[in-house]
């Protein structure tokens, strides 16, 4: 099925991204049928700078994102992110509303917003603990959230390393939506929003490569 979307910038930068993807290494993409076709949370584990390209590209419809606010200082680099969905992010102490009354206009008007539970990539290419801003912005917004899991980005592309190993296999593994029951715990619980987060993170550490895919 063919990307759903009237943006040429996107189109452009989405193409690109798989086209690269393939060149690098083989990539592996199972479960995009999980994907609803409304507004819903992409939930995935961080291993590499490459981690949002790999899984934008393999979705269907345009995705949003998030990125660093110092990133749109760049002029090119901050019109490609600004035209491909992608939000700022105040990461030095700010309040970020704009950054969630954007997110809520973006779950209402039915699109995707990727996001890492973890909040950082991984240092190692293992799991880390889940963070509780996805766990928020769940909660608040009450969307379904497809958790899914990356495999092989840290070979591709390891955190501290600016050059990609090419010949990695990567597999993204998109499983079952979580309703709101099955994150939410309610608002009773003494840590509501973390214990969202953590239970979308114990789906995407229970995902298993395809195994056909394992060498």
């Amino acid at each position: 099925m063919p990307l759903a979307s009237d943006n040429p910038v996107y189109i452009g930068v989405y193409h690109t991204a798989r086209w690269f993807s393939n060149l690098l290494g083989r990539v592996d993409v199972s479960g995009l049928q999980n994907v609803p076709s409304g507004g819903c949370i992409i939930a995935c584990n961080h291993q590499s700078f490459l981690d949002p390209p790999l899984v934008g590209s393999a979705l269907q419809k345009e995705t949003f994102f998030f990125a660093r606010k110092t990133l749109f200082n760049n002029p090119i680099l901050g019109y490609i992110l600004r035209t491909c969905n992608t939000i700022p992010v105040d990461r030095d102490g700010g309040s970020d509303v704009a950054a969630f009354k954007k997110v809520f206009s973006v779950l209402k008007n039915g699109h995707s917003l990727l996001m890492f539970p973890e909040g950082t990539r991984s240092k190692d290419g293992r799991l880390q603990e889940a963070q509780a801003g996805i766990g928020l912005i769940a909660c608040k917004t009450r969307v379904p959230v497809v958790p899914v899991r990356v495999f092989g980005a840290a070979s591709l592309l390891p955190r501290g390393h600016f050059l990609p190993h090419p010949g990695a296999r990567i597999s993204v593994r998109f499983s079952p939506a979580l309703s709101v029951e099955e994150f939410d715990p309610g608002t009773g619980h003494p840590e509501r929003f973390l214990e969202a987060s953590r239970r979308i993170m114990r789906v995407i550490a229970a995902t298993r490569e395809a195994p056909d895919f394992v060498a």
